[in-house]
């Protein structure tokens, strides 16, 4: 085969990957059981990743205000993630009466 040829469909084969997403999925591959309130509080935003799909463990991913990786965790710190925005909405009015 001609190596014009052979360059011009790994070429072809990399758009067709990058493009449509098939690439290598980002997960988790080990949670952290403690984190500290300090942290909790500046979380952004999160997913529950599972390991019924492409990856190996179910884990909380975190993404921390200023970071642009994640933190995975427990996926047993849930609950407690779900309630901050509460208590952190709770304290600031309090503060503001």
């Amino acid at each position: 085969m001609d190596p014009k040829v052979a360059f011009v469909i790994a070429c072809v084969c990399a758009l067709v990957i990058t493009s449509t997403e098939a690439g290598i999925p980002k997960c988790c591959i080990k949670t952290r059981k403690k984190i500290s309130h300090r942290v909790l509080m500046q979380v952004e935003r999160s997913y529950v990743q599972l390991n019924s799909g492409a990856c190996d463990i179910s884990a909380l991913v975190l993404y921390l205000k200023g970071t642009k990786s994640p933190i995975c965790v427990d996926l047993k710190l849930k609950t407690f993630v779900d309630r901050i925005p509460l208590r952190v909405r709770h304290r600031q009015l309090k503060t503001a009466l």
